[in-house]
């Protein structure tokens, strides 16, 4: 016999994780409606640290009793665009090509 076990047992802490995600991800299911939790995960797979920012932010006006009933897509929408407002704009390169002679071929 080898000495694997046929099982592979999580660690604690991955446990707690694994817990931490399906409690959250419940809250979410119970705030958000169909539409706008598709929406979420989709922002999710292009901007996870966005995801993330609005879930947070979802479940703690959740908590505090701001949100009542479920939120929908339209509702959502506007979350993203505060959020998007808040988030520092992403840093863009622009190389200046300059068209100036100084390494010619033509000697």
């Amino acid at each position: 016999s080898s000495g694997i076990n046929a099982e592979c047992p999580l660690r604690p802490g991955m446990e707690q994780q694994a817990r931490q995600q399906e409690m959250k991800n419940n809250m979410l299911s119970a705030i958000l409606d169909q539409k706008a939790r598709a929406r979420l995960n989709t922002i999710a797979q292009v901007k996870p640290e966005r995801a993330q920012k609005v879930e947070m932010m979802l479940i703690n006006m959740y908590q505090r009793r701001q949100i009542q009933g479920q939120v929908g897509e339209a509702e959502l929408v506007k979350i993203l665009e505060e959020v998007s407002k808040t988030e520092p704009k992403a840093s863009k390169v622009n190389f200046d090509r300059r068209r100036v002679d100084l390494d010619s071929d033509e000697d």
